[in-house]
C-alpha cells in the first residue's frame, strides 16, 4: 500500500478542523477545504490556538508546532486539493449534502484515492450508491471529538467496500495515532446507537422534573464513572448534531426511543446548540 502523504478534509467545522490538525501533527500534509471562508478562518484560529497551547504545556516543541501548522493549506475550492492521496468528507450530518460532496470528490480526486466519510450515523452503503461503480472506494472513518485527543476511529465498510480500502483505512488511522475498531453499517454504528438513547433519556429526565441538569450529570459521573455527564456531553457534541443523529436512528430503525425529546428539539429551535453558540443545556457565556 502506498503511503499517504497528503489528505484532503472536506469541511472545516469541529470535526473537519480536528482531522486536519491530527493529520498535520502526524506528518501528513492536510488540505482544509470549506466553501465558507469564515469557517476556514475559524479553523485556522483553532489550529493556531491549539498548537500554541500544546507548546505552552510542553506537549510539543515550538519547531514541531510550526512545522505541523505549515502542513495545513486552507482553501474554499475542492480542486485545490486534487493531488491529495486521501480524502475524508466531514460536512454536516445531512445525506443530501454528503451525496453532493461525494459526487464532487469523485470528479476531483484520482482513481486510487479512498473516499472516506466522517459520518456518525448515516449508512455508508447509501452514500456509496451515489458514486455507483466506485462504491468500493467508499468507507466510514468516524473520528471522535476532540479529534487530537480521542483515540477511537470507528471503521465502517459498506456493502461494496473493498478489503483493500478497509486495510488502507486501518493503516492510515494507526499512522494518525488512532485505534481503529470495526463496526457494521447500521444506523448510528456502535457509538451513537448506544450513546444517543442515553442522552435522549437524560433530556426526558430533565423535562419530566426527575432532577436538574447539573444533578443528572453529577449522578451519572459519580454513579457510573462517566468523565462527563450526558447533558454536558450533548452540549459538547452540539444539540443540533444530537438531534440530527437521533432522527437518522429514528428513520432507519423506526423505534420511538430514538425520536429526539421535545425539550431537546425546543433548544435547537431556539438556537441554543451548546458550546458553539455559548448556550445549550448550560450557559457558557459567563
Amino acid at each position: 500500500m502506498a503511503e499517504v502523504r497528503s489528505i484532503a478534509v472536506i469541511g472545516a467545522g469541529t470535526m473537519g478542523s480536528g482531522i486536519a490538525m491530527n493529520a498535520a501533527t502526524s506528518g501528513i500534509d492536510a488540505f482544509q477545504i470549506d466553501v465558507s471562508t469564515e469557517q476556514l478562518d475559524r479553523a485556522r484560529a483553532y489550529h493556531r490556538k491549539t498548537f500554541d497551547r500544546g507548546v505552552e504545556k510542553g506537549r510539543m516543541t515550538r519547531e514541531d508546532a510550526d512545522a505541523a501548522a505549515a502542513r495545513i493549506v486552507y482553501d474554499a475550492e475542492m480542486s485545490a486539493a486534487k493531488d491529495a492521496d486521501w480524502v475524508v468528507e466531514a460536512a454536516s450530518e445531512d445525506i443530501v449534502l454528503k451525496k453532493k460532496i461525494f459526487l464532487q470528490m469523485l470528479e476531483v480526486f484520482g482513481d486510487d484515492v479512498v473516499l472516506a466519510t466522517n459520518t456518525s450515523s448515516i449508512s455508508i452503503t447509501d452514500i456509496a450508491a451515489e458514486v455507483e461503480d466506485q462504491a468500493y472506494r467508499v468507507i466510514g472513518m468516524h473520528f471522535f471529538n476532540p479529534v487530537p485527543v480521542m483515540k477511537l476511529v470507528e471503521v465502517i465498510r459498506g456493502l461494496a467496500t473493498s478489503d483493500e480500502t478497509v486495510q488502507r483505512t486501518i493503516a492510515l488511522a494507526e499512522r494518525m495515532g488512532k485505534t481503529p475498531v470495526p463496526a457494521n453499517d447500521r444506523a448510528g454504528f456502535v457509538s451513537n446507537r448506544v450513546l444517543m438513547p442515553m442522552i435522549n433519556e437524560a433530556f426526558y429526565a430533565w423535562m419530566e422534573g426527575v432532577s436538574e441538569p447539573e444533578h443528572i450529570d453529577e449522578i451519572m459521573k459519580l454513579g457510573c464513572n462517566f468523565p462527563m455527564g450526558p447533558l454536558r456531553l450533548a452540549d459538547f457534541i452540539g444539540l443540533d448534531v444530537c438531534r440530527d443523529i437521533m432522527m437518522v436512528l429514528f428513520r432507519e430503525l423506526g423505534r420511538e426511543k430514538y425520536f429526539p425529546c421535545p425539550l431537546l428539539r425546543q433548544l435547537v429551535a431556539a438556537g441554543h446548540l451548546g458550546n458553539k453558540t455559548g448556550r445549550g443545556v448550560f450557559d457558557y457565556s459567563k
